[in-house]
């Protein structure tokens, strides 16, 4: 017999057919967290474990991501279906509204969903966002992204971990924590070389400019929290840029930190994510005041 607030594991279907796997734990407002490209929903537990003792807290693998399903045909992954994703997660728990927290490819999401469906989101939480959102790396990052899909295919997961993985973003976590860094890249290496392929292509190399959508940004009103670190210099630029377009946003930038800033500093993401949780449950998130979007 479940318990309410016992760990639960799920699965939902989305509405092209594809089952995704769902954990969760705690009860309360719900807390939904979406991964990024070298993760799956085990890169949250930092989170999981603290904050639910006042949240209901759920985080979900993307498709591509078992034990979520594979789709083989790369027309099944794209920026919007991850963003739909979210909302099929939500509507597969019966979740009418939460707030949703992302890294990197799963801020991206993020940020679409509150675009795309304001009123299923409580607040978002952006953190690692931006890469290859900048108009002249644009070209580039597409370049790369195709390269390192041609990598995953030919060269396999461990390969792609023990490279990509140990990216110069990611090495601030080497350094604090050679344990966690580890257990990162050891985890990256047994995701599925078919799903991370689609994801990089349909996902990252074919997503929409950041800096192409501010008129849609600056539509955003719901409360956001935009979190970078300053050693994670793809995404600098970008949360700026985000800061000063999204209405109701503030930004944190953590010292000497690179790209998985939830499992680097995991105390004080923490401390910020369940701040800014509780500041906006209680009504005192209030717009600043502001100024035309660049």
């Amino acid at each position: 017999m479940h318990h309410p607030g016992e760990p639960l594991m799920a699965t939902i279907e989305t509405d092209d057919g594809v089952t995704l796997h769902v954990e969760e734990t705690g009860t309360g407002v719900p807390l939904v967290f979406v991964h990024e490209f070298a993760g799956d929903c085990r890169s949250w537990e930092p989170q999981l474990r603290h904050l639910s003792r006042r949240y209901r807290c759920i985080a979900f693998n993307a498709r591509g991501y078992p034990p979520s399903d594979v789709p083989a045909e790369e027309a099944m992954y794209s920026q919007q279906r991850a963003r739909d994703d979210i909302r099929c997660v939500l509507d597969g728990l019966a979740i009418e509204q939460a707030h949703v927290v992302g890294l990197s490819m799963g801020a991206f999401a993020t940020l679409h969903f509150g675009m795309e469906y304001p009123g299923r989101a409580r607040s978002l939480l952006v953190a690692g966002c931006g890469y290859g959102a900048q108009p002249e790396r644009r070209e580039q990052f597409q370049s790369e992204a195709r390269t390192l899909a041609r990598e995953i295919r030919e060269q396999g997961m461990a390969y792609v971990a023990d490279t990509y993985g140990h990216g110069p973003t990611r090495e601030p976590l080497r350094i604090k924590d050679p344990r966690g860094f580890e257990e990162f890249v050891a985890r990256f290496g047994e995701h599925s070389a078919a799903g991370s392929a689609n994801t990089m292509l349909g996902c990252q190399a074919r997503r929409p400019s950041l800096y192409a959508m501010r008129d849609e940004l600056a539509r955003v009103a719901l409360p956001v929290l935009i979190v970078a670190g300053d050693e994670d210099e793809p995404a600098l630029e970008p949360s700026v840029m985000l800061k000063a377009t999204l209405a109701n946003a503030a930004l944190a930038v953590l010292p000497k930190s690179g790209h998985m800033l939830n499992i680097e500093e995991p105390a004080l993401f923490n401390r910020l994510l369940e701040d800014f949780l509780h500041t906006v449950e209680l009504g005192r998130w209030p717009a600043a005041p502001r100024k035309d979007h660049p």
